[in-house]
């Protein structure tokens, strides 16, 4: 891997830790009960920090393809569950007769919004991830000539 493609997986790997990072603190701090949201993002930061040193000439590269994935619909799966817990507090549900409870708290759900937008920022930088190391494997495999 060329000295350019490092940098820019480093980069785009040190935004993901931050964001999940700030993502999981935020809504931590919110006193939400939305432990799978918070769990998720701890997970993904901790596997995040944990790759950054890895050495580029590991055999590992492969195996964190795999975790990369992994990461992948772990933050997907959160931040659906989170939006749809979310969108419930925010309009409320008139069948069930729930009423929306961001016009007494405001501060809570501009918090919560905070973090539910870090976590989307996270995963779509680990879907670029995703798509990146994808690249990255399969790229010389099909420029070998037979």
């Amino acid at each position: 891997m060329g000295k350019t493609k490092r940098i820019c997986l480093l980069l785009l790997r040190l935004l993901a830790l931050g964001s999940t990072v700030s993502a999981a603190i935020v809504m931590a701090t919110s006193h939400e009960e939305a432990r799978y949201f918070v769990i998720a993002n701890s997970v993904a930061s901790v596997y995040g920090f944990l790759v950054l040193f890895l050495p580029a000439e590991s055999l590992l590269w492969r195996l964190v393809l795999c975790f990369d994935v992994i990461m992948t619909m772990l933050l997907t799966s959160s931040v659906a569950a989170a939006l749809a817990v979310a969108q419930i507090g925010k309009n409320g549900n008139s069948y069930a007769g729930w009423l929306p409870i961001c016009d007494q708290v405001a501060n809570y759900c501009s918090q919560v919004t905070g973090a539910l937008v870090m976590g989307l920022l996270g995963l779509l930088v680990y879907l670029l991830i995703l798509l990146y190391s994808l690249h990255s494997l399969l790229d010389p495999l099909l420029l070998k000539k037979p």
